[in-house]
C-alpha cells in the first residue's frame, strides 16, 4: 500500500497544482472569462498530455527491464532515445499549437473574448506541452529506476514551492491575470524539468544494475528456502501408500 501511494503522490502533486490554477482564476477580476480561457487551457493541456504519459510509461518499463537483465547502457540509451522522441513530440506539439491559436478557442465559445484570449494564451501552452513531456519521459525513467520517493519530492518542491507561489505572484500582485497563473506552472515545470536532466545525467547506471540485482536475489532466496521447506513438510508418498 506504501509503495502504491508513493507512485501516485508523484503525479498527485502535479494534477492538484494544474487544478488549483483554474480555482485560483476565480479570484481575479474577471473571473467568468479568466475560468472559461483556462479550463480551455486545461482540457488542451490533458490532452497533449495523453502522448507523454505513454512515452513515460514505456521509458519506465524499458529502463527498469534492462536493469533487471543486467543491461545498463541499454537502459541509458532507451532515456536518450525517449528524451529525443519528447523533444521531437514537443516542437511538432507546440508549433501546431502555435498555428492553430486563431481557432482553437471556437471549438470551445462563440464569444469573441474568449476565443481572442485562447489565441493570446496559446504559445505559453505550446512552450508548457513541450516542458511537460519532456519532464515526464525523466520521470519515468527516475521511476524505472525505482526512485518514486525522490520524483514525489521533486514534483512537490517545483509546483508548490514555486510553481504556486510564482503563480500568485504573477496574477495578483504584478496583475498579470491568468497568463500570469499559467507562467507560473511554467516556471514549476522548468524547475522540474532541470532537477530530472540532473538526476538522470548523474544516474551511475551501473551501480543501478546492482541495486536491481539485491531485491530480486533476496526475493529468490526467500522462494528457494520456502519451497525447500515446502519439500521438507511434504509426506513421503511410497509411506502413504504402505499406510
Amino acid at each position: 500500500m506504501g509503495e502504491f501511494l508513493l507512485i501516485t503522490w508523484s503525479c498527485s502533486f502535479e494534477y492538484w497544482s494544474f487544478e488549483m490554477v483554474v480555482l485560483l482564476s476565480g479570484l481575479l477580476p474577471n473571473p467568468k472569462l479568466e475560468t472559461s480561457v483556462l479550463s480551455i487551457s486545461l482540457n488542451t493541456c490533458w490532452m497533449v498530455y495523453m502522448i507523454s504519459v505513454g512515452l513515460g510509461g514505456a521509458v519506465s518499463t524499458r529502463v527498469s527491464n534492462e536493469l533487471g537483465a543486467g543491461n545498463p547502457q541499454r537502459a541509458r540509451l532507451a532515456v536518450c532515445v525517449a528524451a529525443a522522441i519528447a523533444t521531437s513530440e514537443g516542437v511538432i506539439v507546440g508549433t501546431t499549437t502555435i498555428l492553430v491559436r486563431h481557432i482553437w478557442g471556437r471549438l470551445y465559445s462563440n464569444e469573441d473574448e474568449v476565443i481572442k484570449y485562447v489565441a493570446k494564451i496559446m504559445p505559453l501552452l505550446a512552450l508548457s506541452d513541450f516542458l511537460d513531456g519532456f519532464q515526464c519521459v525523466l520521470s519515468g525513467a527516475a521511476r524505472g529506476c525505482g526512485w518514486q520517493t525522490l520524483c514525489a519530492v521533486i514534483n512537490l518542491g517545483a509546483y508548490y514551492v514555486v510553481g504556486i507561489p510564482s503563480a500568485v505572484l504573477l496574477a495578483f500582485v504584478f496583475h498579470v491575470g491568468g497568463m500570469g497563473l499559467w507562467m507560473g506552472i511554467i516556471c514549476g515545470l522548468s524547475v522540474q524539468a532541470v532537477a530530472l536532466v540532473v538526476v538522470n545525467v548523474a544516474t551511475n547506471w551501473d551501480d543501478e544494475v546492482s541495486l536491481s540485482d539485491t531485491p530480486m536475489k533476496g526475493l529468490s532466496m526467500k522462494s528457494s528456502s520456502q519451497k525447500q521447506g515446502d519439500e521438507g513438510h511434504r509426506p513421503n508418498s511410497s509411506y502413504q501408500a504402505l499406510k
